[in-house]
């Protein structure tokens, strides 16, 4: 029996698993613009994509299961212990990429990977922590692989701010020193150079710029042969020409080639880190698909409240009784433009 419906909506995240109605049945009970509307309540695009793939359920077990969990998180809404938010970036590219071998993924790939083992891990923590209050989401949740050691060998590599950690290899480490010590270096030659061609007047009053990333020197034209270095360009009108000392053209040298080897070192680290990422492919997408159900769930659980749903008794005669039910989207519109709707009673029987 239902009473004050609109009831919460009994789709399946699970498509596959759906009975088969005819698409003219879904159009004509406009349930593809349900769909939409429960989409747009979505926070992911992954939530929302799958959510425009529901389909209605015919299995018991499945019904109640899913009823049940939207009816969880609807009650939280009410409740002091709140769900942990489950907003995620898409993985796509970067599972495709773990697929094929030899291949190697970048930093802002293992930030996503790192934040959705973070997210679910929490979930875990969570709903196993409110069982009680959660029953059904912590039976979903106690299936999650544990991502643990994810976590941690990513955060050996990069830090909070997305970069990649110093003492992500001993090679990387002593890279860094050097470069650090021929930068501190080629500034200090550089200082002395500007001083010293300053006391003579060969500058002009910008004394320096910078071209292709370099410290130059912003020398008068008709005093460039007198600055020892390599001109790298000139103003637009000529008469300035910048010029790299030849007391820092060295330290340049150096500190190129290193930079090469930081990045040379960077991309071996990352390379290790995916091959250690890899096997655990089916990890992750077992994190997104359950961060892509909570989406919809938690969307759901909006759109009953908007509704002001409750959740329905299923039986198995054949009967349906709806008592005071509203279409969602006429309700909802009525509602946005401050109009009553008026509900009406139904009752089916097998006959």
């Amino acid at each position: 029996m239902f009473k004050k419906s609109p009831i919460i909506p009994t789709f399946t995240e699970h498509p596959i698993v759906s009975m088969h109605i005819p698409a003219k049945t879904l159009a004509d009970l406009e349930f593809p613009e349900v769909l939409e509307q429960l989409a747009a309540r979505c926070i992911t695009e992954a939530g929302a994509e799958a959510a425009t793939k529901i389909g209605p359920i015919k299995e018991e077990e499945l019904i109640l299961n899913s009823l049940g969990k939207t009816k969880e998180y609807l009650d939280s809404f009410e409740l002091d212990t709140v769900i942990p938010n489950h907003g995620f970036d898409a993985l796509d590219d970067q599972l495709s990429l773990l697929g094929i071998e030899n291949t190697s993924l970048e930093v802002d790939g293992f930030r996503r990977i790192l934040s959705i083992c973070q997210t679910g891990t929490l979930h875990l923590k969570f709903f196993k922590k409110q069982k009680l209050i959660y029953p059904l989401w912590a039976e979903e949740t106690a299936k999650l692989e544990d991502a643990k050691h994810i976590i941690e060998e990513i955060k050996m590599i990069i830090d909070r701010f997305g970069e990649i950690r110093d003492d992500a290899s001993q090679e990387l480490k002593d890279i860094r020193k050097n470069i650090q010590n021929v930068r501190s270096k080629l500034n200090q030659s550089f200082t002395s150079a500007l001083n010293r061609y300053k006391a003579q007047d060969y500058l002009d009053e910008i004394r320096e710029s910078t071209v292709d990333n370099k410290r130059v020197l912003a020398v008068k034209a008709m005093y460039r042969k007198k600055v020892k270095g390599s001109v790298l360009g000139s103003s637009k009108t000529g008469s300035i020409v910048f010029i790299e000392p030849d007391a820092v053209m060295q330290h340049s040298r150096t500190l190129n080639n290193l930079i090469f080897d930081e990045q040379e070192e960077i991309r071996r680290i990352l390379k290790a880190l995916t091959e250690y990422v890899r096997p655990f492919a089916p990890v992750l997408v077992q994190y997104v698909t359950f961060l892509t159900q909570m989406d919809i769930c938690s969307a759901k659980a909006k759109y009953a409240k908007e509704l002001n749903a409750v959740l329905p008794k299923i039986n198995e005669e054949k009967k349906l009784y709806l008592k005071d039910a509203y279409h969602p989207l006429l309700y909802l519109s009525n509602k946005q433009n401050k109009e009553k709707t008026w509900p009406q009673s139904l009752e089916f029987h097998p006959e």
